[in-house]
């Protein structure tokens, strides 16, 4: 049945896709409704999966999976109906109305993306939400697994830890991250020194393109498959599902976290993390990350030293004192534990915290404002003195830098469209909270992170200035004013990998029916 369905779907596109709508956005929602009533399956009504702002739950829905609270004021532009698929049928008809009405469609699986491009849009559109669609199959014989859309980084490492206490997956510590998103922008985490990145570990996936038709590996072809893992699945099609290969970790890991002050060395102790960060054993995984605090009415800078180590502490502490001896790391700082446990540590969540938090979907909001940056020449201890200086200007800077290296450096540039791989010491991502409503104090949050990027220019790649997808930025560029920023933001987020997805691109979808404002082009611009 779903076959056959699938077929009358794509011979519906075929006749009607030539035909151009302009309609008023009321008639247009009218009419979209109308349209998903006559193209869903019959045998899995949509209706129960459809909200307008008529209905009572709309806005709860909308909000519930907004993070960031710079789009969730009253100017910001409302989609004209939600879709919340339960079923693929769902997807289909809504992704065939959409373009036979001339709808926009945003497609948000967690709600992360950082400029709020998987729920927000300036022109008339529709969001369909993947949330209903989480199932994970667990496959421990042959150590896959297929993971849909809507399902939660902290659903999928609960599903594995309930299998096998010596498998993991090489993804993001966010649990609340759908990996819809997560994975086709990426998807890193601390086993990416071991096992590469989240999308160097899939084997298959489903996607529905333009026409409502379902492909997987094989019927959507290798440049396809290699443009979804990596490139932003949302330029080409709705991700289904993903068939992923697990990895085995140790019954025991150990984790740990530290923290210095400029008054207890941290100058000396961060100079000492970046000439190895990339160079330690593959086995661990450190994260630097540098804020601004206070110790009696005096400002400092604190660096927090997150580590996980694929093995027990008394392997560890060698290691740790023949490579940054000034840590000074001990036994007691350190916790053995299981994978899924540093899961919880890595989240924030305290020692103890029951491992069945990682099902909860929902976080707190915030305003904030992140860029990213990357690193391949080491900084001096002058330049780590000037860094530090900078941030106590402004205040409430926090930063988080992620070290490379290893099975990163291994796997080439081109592998998939991810290119930030040999050479890189580690990456920036920059954070900045404010809590004030308004203008004013928007204006003051977006300009503070910005003057921190902009003073890390010397510190960091060039021509182009590296950025990492997952930490979407729209300062970088976007399509606002037509295709004339896709060659700015594609070198910076792809590199040399930028001409192939978007030749992937003009063979995938040549009307170019998926876009945002970042999306890919389905041709160079000029």
């Amino acid at each position: 049945m779903r076959a056959s369905w699938f077929c009358m779907l794509s011979l519906f596109s075929v006749l009607v896709f030539s035909v151009s709508r302009a309609v008023s956005d009321s008639s247009a929602e009218e009419l979209f409704l109308d349209c998903l009533s006559n193209h869903a399956d019959p045998s899995n009504p949509i209706s129960t999966s459809i909200y307008t702002p008529n209905n009572s739950s709309f806005l709860h829905v909308l909000e519930s999976y907004k993070r960031n609270k710079r789009f969730m004021t009253a100017e910001t532009p409302k989609p004209l109906v939600i879709v919340a698929a339960s079923h693929v049928s769902h997807i289909q008809a809504a992704v065939v109305c959409s373009k036979y009405h001339g709808l926009e469609m945003r497609i948000r699986s967690g709600g992360h993306d950082y400029e709020g491009l998987s729920y927000v849009s300036t022109v008339p559109f529709i969001i369909l939400d993947m949330l209903n669609l989480r199932s994970i199959v667990i496959d421990e014989a042959s150590e896959t697994a297929w993971v849909e859309a809507g399902a939660t980084l902290g659903e999928l490492y609960y599903a594995i830890a309930n299998k096998s206490k010596i498998l993991a997956f090489p993804a993001g510590v966010c649990p609340t991250l759908g990996t819809g998103g997560h994975f086709s922008g990426g998807g890193y985490g601390n086993l990416m020194r071991k096992y590469g990145l989240s999308v160097d570990n899939i084997i298959d996936a489903e996607i529905i393109n333009a026409n409502g038709t379902v492909l997987n590996r094989e019927s959507m072809g290798e440049d396809l498959f290699w443009a979804i893992r990596g490139g932003g699945g949302a330029s080409f099609g709705v991700i289904l599902q993903w068939r992923i290969k697990l990895v085995p970790v140790p019954e025991t890991v150990t984790y740990f976290k530290v923290e210095r002050t400029l008054e207890e060395g941290v100058t000396d102790i961060a100079y000492q993390w970046i000439q190895v960060a990339d160079k330690l054993p593959e086995e661990l995984f450190i994260r630097a990350q540098p804020r601004v605090g206070q110790i009696d009415d005096k400002k400092t800078v604190t660096v927090s030293f997150i580590g996980l180590f694929l093995g027990l502490a008394e392997d560890l502490i060698p290691v740790m004192n023949r490579s940054i001896p000034d840590l000074r790391l001990r036994l007691k700082d350190c916790k053995e534990m299981s994978w899924i446990e540093t899961a919880l540590a890595f989240a924030g969540f305290p020692e103890g915290t029951p491992l069945d938090v990682l099902l909860n979907r929902t976080t707190g909001v915030s305003y904030f404002k992140y860029k990213s940056d990357y690193v391949r020449e080491p900084i001096s201890k002058a330049g780590l003195e000037m860094i530090w200086k900078e941030m106590m200007e402004l205040g409430t800077m926090l930063m988080q830098w992620n070290p490379y290296g290893k099975r990163m450096s291994e796997i080439p540039e081109s592998a998939v469209p991810f290119p930030h791989r040999a050479g890189i010491i580690f990456k920036i991502q920059y954070i900045y909270f404010w809590k004030e409503d308004g203008k004013e104090a928007r204006d003051t949050g977006m300009g503070m992170v910005r003057r921190m990027h902009d003073f890390m220019t010397p510190y960091v790649t060039k021509t182009p200035r590296e950025a990492f997808l997952n930490y979407r930025d729209l300062d970088i560029g976007n399509t606002v004013n037509g295709n004339k920023d896709a060659s700015v933001y594609g070198m910076k987020y792809f590199m040399g990998n930028f001409q192939r997805l978007v030749k992937a691109k003009s063979m995938a979808d040549p009307d170019n029916f998926f876009k945002s404002e970042q999306s890919i082009p389905p041709h160079l611009p000029f």
